[in-house]
């Protein structure tokens, strides 16, 4: 679940303190939560506005609700504060907002997901690609499409075999193999 360190803690009790609202929280959630567009945000909550489907966390002074859509993709989420000669700087980490955290149950799509979004593309944004799953198909071949600067670049084969198969397969011995569906000859955007 979501960690919010004793420095971020003493911070947001000092914030709220500041504000004329009594019973003035904060509220954390995800918008587009397990998307590569996820975004994690820490907004206040007036008493007005809390929804009575958030789980609510109290620590201490501080009470924070929870977006129930979001837990999932909080598990392993941090806030911390750091000070500096500014004042400070409020962080907010969550590793599995993009893609919840999945265990050997997890369905094998999900399993795939999980370690292209936290393993694999992270390497491929340095050249300005990605990887995507299309589909894990009955005989448990992964079907992959390249993007970015991926899409046509002339060393896609060797990515794919030494880097992206071998990586899944040691993790996920139940998959068959690996295949690119990506259409590199559309290669305006390849990374040379």
């Amino acid at each position: 679940m979501l960690t919010i360190t004793d420095a971020a803690k003493d911070y947001l009790v000092e914030l709220l303190a500041k504000q004329n609202t009594p019973g003035m929280s904060v509220r954390v959630f995800i918008t587009q939560p397990g998307t590569p567009y996820a975004e994690t945000c820490l907004a206040y909550c007036r008493p007005d506005e809390v929804n009575p489907n958030d789980e609510v966390m109290d620590q201490d002074e501080l009470r924070v609700y929870l977006d129930k859509q979001s837990i999932l993709y909080l598990e392993d989420a941090k806030i911390d504060f750091a000070k500096d000669k500014m004042g400070g700087q409020l962080t907010i980490k969550a590793p599995n907002a993009k893609m919840p955290k999945v265990n050997d149950d997890s369905p094998i799509q999900d399993q795939v997901n999980y370690i292209l979004y936290n393993e694999i593309n992270p390497g491929l944004a340095s050249h300005g690609g990605e990887v995507k799953l299309v589909e894990v198909t009955e005989d448990n071949l992964a079907i992959l499409e390249f993007g970015g600067g991926c899409q046509g670049c002339s060393a896609v084969d060797i990515t794919l075999k030494e880097g992206i198969e071998k990586t899944l397969l040691s993790k996920l011995p139940q998959l068959s193999g690996i295949r690119d569906a990506t259409d590199h000859t559309q290669a305006e955007n390849a990374y040379m």
